[in-house]
């Protein structure tokens, strides 16, 4: 199974690649959205199950809801309101929401921090 996860920026994309192997596509929206880059990103995505991983606010929900249009069949990722967008949001977290959208094979898990 290919799978793509869209994010906002590029930090968003460089955090989540620390947690997923290098068979996901990570495709960023860079902030913005108009029929050109909605269309670069279908052709990009082709035929791979889409992921949509947005910050939790305003600029994030827009582009949510663009994407949702774009990509209907796209499975949600969320955020918890608070964190500082996708970049901002703790690994444990980001892997929890990882887990919840079925992509455990795909998880890259961080070494247990030995206790001292």
């Amino acid at each position: 199974m290919d799978i793509v996860i869209i994010v906002e920026g590029k930090n968003d994309r460089s955090r989540l690649r620390r947690l997923v192997d290098d068979r996901v596509l990570i495709l960023c929206t860079y902030g913005t959205l108009n029929t050109t880059k909605t269309e670069a990103l279908l052709k990009q995505a082709g035929d791979r199950t889409v992921y949509l991983f947005m910050d939790n606010d305003p600029s994030g929900k827009r582009i949510r809801g663009v994407l949702r249009d774009t990509f209907p069949d796209a499975e949600h990722i969320y955020t918890r309101r608070g964190y500082a967008g996708v970049e901002g949001t703790p690994e444990e977290y980001m892997i929890q929401q990882l887990e919840k959208a079925g992509l455990e094979e795909y998880i890259v898990y961080p070494d247990p921090t030995p206790l001292a």
